[in-house]
């Protein structure tokens, strides 16, 4: 198989727009169903603890219903919802590119394989560092620890 197909451009919109299409189309139905994404491009607010991240093998299985299910929605090519995870039903907003997206299951039937992947890993979190580092420097109280720390007093 040409893996290079998998790694265009247009294909991957083209995969995307699917991905995208098949989820408006759940909603529409108003029907549960569950997904399977790649861990590495996950993205958790607030970050999951790490006894339970490390619990999470290269791929993991979300079901889609109650609360999970009300919640969650399409961002700017992003499918976010909220979970609660582990024994003490820690919750957290999870998002993830829709290219993460590898399985779309409906009553133990995959209605949707996807072997592409997102083109840049953790986009929301450089963006978050970013936004949460200039909300930092804005206050100008941090500008004057930050410059006693550069003066080193």
């Amino acid at each position: 198989m040409n893996n290079k197909l998998f790694e265009n451009a247009n294909y991957k919109q083209i995969t995307q727009h699917y991905i995208s299409d098949t989820l408006a189309i759940l909603f529409e139905q108003n029907m549960h169903f569950s997904i399977i994404c790649d861990v590495k491009y996950l993205e958790f607010e607030p970050q999951l603890p790490h006894e339970i991240y490390e619990q999470f093998g290269s791929n993991v299985l979300f079901s889609l219903s109650g609360y999970t299910y009300d919640s969650a929605k399409i961002d700017e090519g992003y499918f976010v919802f909220e979970a609660g995870f582990g024994k003490d039903n820690f919750g957290a907003v999870v998002a993830m590119p829709l290219l993460a997206i590898k399985q779309l299951i409906v009553d133990e039937t995959p209605i949707l394989i996807n072997i592409t992947t997102p083109q840049h890993e953790h986009k929301r979190d450089e963006e978050g560092i970013n936004n949460s580092m200039t909300m930092l420097l804005n206050n100008p109280e941090n500008q004057k620890l930050l410059n006693k720390v550069k003066k080193g007093d």
